[in-house]
């Protein structure tokens, strides 16, 4: 179990949004979401615009149909990029540099699936960590890894 601040009262740009549609880039949004349906978070951590391997998944696996349907009905997408050309609000780049260093995150692209609980009456957030990935080459064997830490956890 993970723990961490997370008072970071994103006031979201409304013009920054994730490379690839029906991904989230504000962790309280992920946050409600995962919590009214019940799906955990799929955080991909990710250099979009200069990591050679985070683009081979992009395009082997998060822009594929068959990646979207699944997704759609069993996690919710949050993207915590860490571009170099292109401009981040100051929100979400402290937001991702926390979440980088609460997931000891050191390279790219790292996927990690967890489960999210704000404690009551404080801006603790828990996280549970389920299990991480990286590049996997297609979809099949992307989902399969997800699909076996889901299994674990479940």
């Amino acid at each position: 179990m993970i723990v961490f601040s997370a008072s970071l009262a994103i006031g979201q740009d409304d013009d920054y949004t994730a490379g690839h549609k029906g991904w989230l880039v504000d962790l309280d949004e992920a946050y409600e979401q995962s919590k009214e349906t019940g799906k955990p978070i799929l955080a991909n951590f990710t250099g979009s615009d200069w990591c050679g391997w985070c683009k081979r998944l992009s395009a082997a696996v998060f822009v594929k149909p068959e990646f979207q349907k699944w997704a759609k009905e069993n996690v919710i997408l949050l993207e915590l990029d860490f571009p170099k050309r292109t401009s981040v609000p100051d929100e979400i780049k402290a937001q991702n540099s926390k979440l980088q260093r609460a997931f000891k995150v050191r390279g790219f692209p790292t996927i990690w699936v967890f489960e999210l609980d704000k404690e009551k009456g404080t801006d603790e957030m828990k996280i549970n960590a389920l299990g991480k990935t990286g590049y996997k080459s297609s979809v099949d064997e992307f989902i399969g890894d997800i699909e076996r830490m889901l299994a674990k956890a479940g």
